[in-house]
């Protein structure tokens, strides 16, 4: 008998921090593409005797990155020790949060109105990154130091996603949302943002489940369409598995893009594994309500109020609201034009249509130019104004049953007038100039 199994799946994002030195001393922060090893001081070598301090900022972009998710913010708060040995991480252990994040207890509402719980942001640093090439003709691996102690958030969220494509969507909200607020420029190629998942199947029954005693974490994934590969193989691998009465072991896999398969790479950790202990070389950290009052106040509108308030205000289709949102300057330049477009009688959903289909960005930098170029179409193309004025008061008088309809409170046929003055100026009058003049002269009787 076949069995019914529902996914159940968590998120692990991990994003670099736009600050200008790292998280725990002086070293500057931008790490990309500098030459190896050239970034760096005893803290974050590792070196014994040197000792850390906070970066306020860094502490701040958390903060604003979980008010931003509706989390709970702590008045005290403090930084662990979380202990493993690998060669990137050249202390054997990361300064992290484990017990008393910054922020928790958040959430996200997707598009169709489900809500998925954000368990905590934290801050943490970053490791150092290991290079895998030739060496005098020998396979090694060596490490560049630059990124080590680069200030790292992460968004931890409960297990609530049951499909890859809502996977997909909060995680483009999470880039749009941290670039909003200018803490990172979230680049998945450049690794400043990056993926994990935890992925279960859980046996239904009549629509009831309980989470399985067991998950497999899907590592450092670059990319949003990998990830969503991964989850779909991964997903159908377990069911596999599961169907054939195999035991499925925890741990921690990998993605190969070529094969579109996972791989295992370790068995997965656990909390005890990582023997935990507050941070002995940083003073733990209390906020007072009037700091994070102050905090709260550099939060900006964000994706999602955008979205709401153009659909409200202009009456814009979803996917209008959707691409305008999705761009901090393409929305400023869209407020812009929109402010310009009022003052010349120009539609707000013709000035909309060039910037989402027209590429108006890039054909005009400035709104200024691209109102411009609108008003050039509009004399171009419709017929002059006194003409228009002429063509109205024709079929006003033409139509004399219709002009009565209107005056007894059926407005319904201003519609059909406009039509008709349409049809004298051979469909190349401006609607919204037409309307204007029919609904003016029937209101003054003219």
């Amino acid at each position: 008998m076949n069995k019914n199994y529902i996914p159940i799946i968590g998120l692990e994002v991990h994003v670099e921090l736009k600050t200008e030195s790292k998280m725990f001393c002086g070293c500057s922060a931008d790490h990309f593409a500098k030459k190896p090893n050239t970034q760096t001081c005893p803290v974050c070598l590792g070196l014994p005797g040197a000792l850390p301090y906070a970066n306020e900022k860094a502490i701040e972009y958390v903060i604003l990155m979980g008010t931003a998710f509706g989390c709970k913010i702590r008045s005290f708060s403090k930084f662990d020790r979380k202990h493993y040995f690998y060669p990137d991480l050249p202390k054997a252990f990361q300064t992290s949060q484990y017990d008393l994040p910054f922020t928790y207890n958040g959430y996200w509402e997707s598009p169709d109105g489900g809500r998925v719980g954000i368990r905590r942001v934290h801050l943490e640093e970053d490791t150092a990154k290991l290079v895998h090439e030739k060496v005098n003709g020998k396979a090694a691996s060596l490490i560049d130091f630059n990124r080590s102690g680069v200030p790292l958030m992460e968004m931890v969220t409960e297990p609530d996603f049951h499909d890859a494509a809502s996977v997909n969507n909060f995680l483009k909200d999470v880039q749009l949302i941290v670039r909003y607020l200018g803490i990172s420029d979230a680049e998945m190629q450049k690794g400043s943002m990056r993926l994990e998942a935890n992925i279960s199947l859980a046996e239904t029954v009549d629509g009831k489940y309980d989470l399985p005693d067991y998950k497999i974490e899907l590592k450092n994934i670059n990319s949003f369409k990998f990830l969503v590969e991964a989850i779909e193989y991964e997903l159908k691998r377990q069911k596999e598995l599961l169907e054939n009465s195999k035991k499925i072991l925890q741990e921690t896999r990998g993605y190969n893009e070529k094969s579109q398969t996972t791989y295992s790479q370790r068995s997965k950790e656990e909390a005890k594994d990582y023997r935990y202990f507050p941070e002995p070389d940083l003073p733990p950290l209390t906020f007072t309500d009037e700091h994070l009052r102050k905090l709260s106040l550099k939060l900006p509108e964000l994706p999602g109020q955008i979205r709401s308030r153009l659909k409200k205000n202009y009456e814009l289709s979803q996917d209008f609201t959707d691409y305008l949102a999705s761009d901090k300057n393409r929305i400023s330049y869209f407020e812009k034009a929109v402010k310009l477009s009022q003052k010349y009688n120009v539609g707000i959903k013709t000035v909309a249509d060039m910037i989402v289909n027209k590429k108006a960005l890039k054909n005009y930098p400035e709104p200024e130019m691209l109102i411009k170029k609108l008003l050039e179409i509009i004399k171009k193309d419709f017929t002059p104004a006194e003409d228009t004025e002429l063509a109205v008061k024709k079929v006003l008088a033409e139509e004399v049953k219709a002009v009565t309809d209107y005056n007894n409170g059926k407005t319904a046929v201003v519609g059909y007038l406009i039509g008709m003055v349409q049809k004298k100026l051979h469909g190349k009058g401006d609607v919204k100039v037409i309307s204007d003049l029919v609904i003016s002269k029937l209101n003054n009787h003219e």
